[in-house]
Formats: structure tokens, sequence, C-alpha cells
């Protein structure tokens, strides 16, 4: 019988979630390999409409039961004694995809019309206000502002820890970084194994380049349907740097970006 440990975890909103450690079940399990959309590509898809809802499921994973016969595999030890879940926790490597399949099948009338879903967070689109309360801004698609704040308020590195932090950071916005790759190329070597970490001007200058990149809050277009794409690809000694434009009203729109 599988036990599990008991994990904690605070929430943005500051409530806790109880989860439990599955990390040996997880590695012990065969991976259900059903895909998930591609966010950006979602994001696209709202290019026209008006007026977005955004949905977010209510304890999501909670409202798929377990199949009787894997339940024990989800016990848990408390002070109480040893428990497992009747429906699907969180922590189990597969349960975004069993989500998604869920979700798939369940909205499969409505997917590709005006509803797209990830996992548990619904976006339902329509092309006039007036068939939604909530407003939003045609076409740009902008940075989240909290994402910027960080790394603008992130001082230099110094350790590979820290180094990795930036990066994990920057991984989150590279559609909107033009040559993420090559702007990134200083930090590689700090990244090498038994290589000291030594931050010099090289990683300084790229460092302070790339917050002053997003100082200037880079915007992009979703793409129109039937307006002509532009494709640009620039070279370098090692990288390589690609944009994806489209022109509309005979304006050139950044759409995309990708190192």
């Amino acid at each position: 019988m599988w036990n599990s440990s008991i994990v904690p975890i605070r929430k943005k909103n500051g409530q806790i979630r109880v989860c439990a450690d599955f990390r040996d079940l997880n590695n012990a399990r065969p991976k259900d390999d059903f895909s998930l959309p591609i966010a950006e590509l979602m994001i696209d898809a709202t290019t026209v409409h008006e007026a977005l809802s955004f949905i977010d499921g209510s304890s999501g994973y909670n409202q798929i039961r377990m199949a009787p016969v894997d339940e024990e595999l989800t016990a848990f030890r408390t002070p109480k004694g040893i428990y497992c879940y009747k429906v699907m926790p969180f922590g189990l490597n597969n349960f975004g995809a069993t989500y998604q399949r869920a979700m798939q099948k369940i909205f499969d009338d409505m997917l590709h019309k005006n509803v797209k879903c990830y996992v548990d967070d619904l976006v339902v689109k329509s092309k006039k206000r007036r068939d939604h309360l909530y407003d939003l801004r045609k076409q740009d698609i902008e940075i989240e502002q909290a994402k910027i704040d960080a790394i603008l308020r992130m001082p230099e590195p110094q350790n590979i820890y820290e180094l990795k932090s930036l990066q994990g950071k920057l991984a989150y916005l590279w559609r909107f970084i033009s040559n993420l790759v090559g702007r990134c190329q200083p930090f590689s070597r700090l990244m090498k194994k038994d290589v000291p970490f030594e931050w010099d001007e090289t990683c300084d200058k790229a460092f302070k380049g790339i917050k002053s990149y997003l100082m200037k809050h880079p915007v992009l277009i979703a793409l129109v349907p039937r307006c002509p794409l532009i494709l640009y690809v620039a070279a370098q000694e090692r990288s390589v740097g690609i944009l994806l434009a489209q022109k509309n009203n005979e304006e050139k729109h950044n759409a995309f970006y990708l190192s």
C-alpha cells in the first residue's frame, strides 16, 4: 500500500492548500501523454473578439472521481490515521492530462467556436461587447506588469541559483523578447559545470539591456485571419532570432518572437 506525506502549500490568496507528496507514486506510474493546448495559440485565437469571460474551475481536480481500484494509491498519513482520496487530488502527475481530456469531452461542441479551455481555466469569447459583461482591449497582447516588475526589481545574480531564477522569469516572456537566446548568451558560460560564478561586465551589460528592453513594454498583436504574414530571420554567430509579423491596414505589427 502506498503511503504519502502531507505537504501544505500557501496559495497566492494566502489560503493553505493541503497536498500529498506523490513523488514516489508518480515515478512508478505510467505517464498519460494526452497533450495540452498551446497557450500562445489560445491567446492568438482571441483576435477581433471585443469581450472575453474567464472562468476558473472551482476545486477543479476534486470534481473528478478516482477509480475505486486506484483510491488506495492516494493514501496519506495524518495524526488521526491513514486516509485516501475518493476524488482526484492535486499533485498526481497525470491530473492535468486527465482534466484536459474531460474538459474537451464536456465542451466538445463549443471548442474552436466560442470556448477555449486549458485544464481548469476556460475563456468564453464574443466578437461583440453586448454579448458579454467583461470588456477586453482589442487585439493587443501585453506582458502582465507584475512579471515585468519582478525582473526590474531583481539585483544582479550573485550565484547560479539566482541566475536560474532570472532565466526562469524570462522564460515566461520569451515570445515578447526579440532574440532572447542571444541576449542571454553572456550568461551561458556561468551555467556550465565546474565553472566559477564570476559576474563580469559583459553579463552586467546583458542584464541591463534586458531590463531596458522590458521597460519599453513590448506589445504584440494577435494574428488576424487572411492578412499577410511576414517572417524575419536574423542569424548571429551563436543564436538565431525570428520575428513573425503581420501586415494589416498597410502597417506592420509584431506578433511573435522566437530564438
